[in-house]
């Protein structure tokens, strides 16, 4: 119907001519109250909002010279914080000269990535960074 037709069919009934959607072609429109209109649009919003999840970053550090059990220990926290739906940041830090055998190094992250096989992916590759070597898992789907 035309517009004019609409706004006097609002006025009739003492509510408000509102756009739902006035790109369309022809434009929607809506009778209703547009004070509650508002407020169920910011009630939707907040519902929206309440119900996504945050995905934090969590890290875990390591050193070239770890021993297994406390390897084991980290991939432990690691694996909480998968299930809990957050991604894990390992690094591996190198200090003094543990630098001169970054390369050598790398089996560290291979083998932490291969013990959380069964929840997580390797999101990143394990990459150089300054004095340190970084990789990022997230949880499988």
């Amino acid at each position: 119907m035309s517009a004019k037709d609409a706004m006097k069919m609002a006025e009739d009934a003492g509510l408000d001519l509102i756009k739902i959607a006035p790109t369309a072609k022809p434009p929607v429109c809506k009778i209703a109250d547009y004070g509650k209109f508002r407020y169920e649009q910011a009630r939707k919003e907040k519902d929206a909002k309440k119900k996504q999840k945050t995905v934090e970053i969590k890290e875990i550090r390591l050193s070239p010279n770890i021993d297994t059990n406390d390897l084991n220990t980290k991939m432990n926290s690691a694996r909480k914080f998968l299930t809990k739906g957050d991604k894990v940041k390992v690094t591996l830090r190198f200090r003094g000269r543990e630098m001169a055998h970054m390369a050598n190094s790398k089996h560290i992250l291979d083998d932490f990535a291969a013990g959380l096989a069964d929840v997580a992916v390797v999101d990143k590759e394990p990459k150089v960074e300054g004095k340190s070597m970084t990789m990022f898992l997230t949880e499988k789907r």
